[in-house]
């Protein structure tokens, strides 16, 4: 069962550069939420923050009773437990197989026997459809598959919490729409809290429980999907149709500089 993750006035800067300010959300145990914003927004950073890779200035991130924005070193590590990562390039070894890229976090963080780690490893790479594959290096296997091999190691800790950042980059939309089936097929089979962050509409519009935009250094809006999806704030129209015409602008610099004026 997935674990509630509680964020209140979350800041973040690097130096005099705010990257976002006051965020505050609740993601739902066992539900898949999906977080939106144009290139630029601090997606990536938010998702660093949440499993303490970086430090926000203000506000708590607060995940089974533990405020990780404050507490020991011995205490993250235990949180971080509760964590898989599907990081955007699927971030494998590319001198290992898919074998062991997978069987690396049972490895490194458990005392597990080396048959129980393949008994692990094959079960978690038949969940993704990759079963026979184990052997092949991540360069001989498709953008995808790479994608799948990525989400299995993530899978492999048994996780409460999966992060996935940007995980259709990269990808035509036919594959896109088979790793989101997946995503959404996994998450009711294992009933982990899931965090997505993309700036593919597709994906906003089918695969989670809730939905939320950042923007302009803020968050404008987070909750049920369907109350987004209908909103009628103009950055949500704008960025939902994919339009020219409102407060998006070509670069954030533009986002800054109208919202200042």
């Amino acid at each position: 069962m997935g674990v509630a993750v509680e964020v209140e006035g979350l800041t973040k800067s690097f130096g005099s550069q705010n990257i976002w300010s006051d965020v505050t959300l609740t993601l739902p145990p066992g539900e898949i939420s999906v977080l939106l914003g144009p290139s630029g927004t601090g997606k990536s950073v938010f998702l660093k923050s949440l499993v303490g890779l970086l430090k926000p200035e203000k506000g708590s991130i607060v995940i089974k009773d533990t405020d990780i924005v404050r507490t020991s070193e011995h205490n993250l590590y235990e949180i971080r437990k509760l964590f898989g990562v599907l990081f955007q390039d699927g971030a494998l070894f590319g001198s290992m197989n898919l074998f062991d890229n997978i069987a690396f976090p049972l490895r490194e963080h458990t005392k597990k026997s080396e048959s129980e780690i393949k008994s692990i490893v094959l079960e978690k790479m038949d969940m993704v459809g990759l079963q026979g594959a184990e052997g092949k290096l991540p360069g001989e296997i498709s953008g995808g598959m790479r994608k799948r091999a990525g989400l299995a190691r993530a899978l492999v800790l048994d996780p409460e919490i999966i992060l996935f950042d940007e995980p259709d980059s990269g990808l035509d939309p036919v594959r896109v729409a088979y790793l989101n089936q997946l995503i959404v097929d996994l998450n009711a089979q294992i009933d982990a809290t899931f965090l997505i962050v993309t700036h593919d509409i597709g994906t906003a519009r089918t695969v989670p429980d809730n939905l939320g935009l950042l923007f302009r250094r803020n968050l404008v809006m987070f909750g049920p999907r369907e109350q987004l999806l209908t909103s009628q704030e103009p950055v949500v129209r704008q960025f939902l149709n994919g339009r020219r015409e409102g407060p998006i602008g070509m670069s954030e610099e533009k986002d800054v500089a109208q919202v200042e004026a």
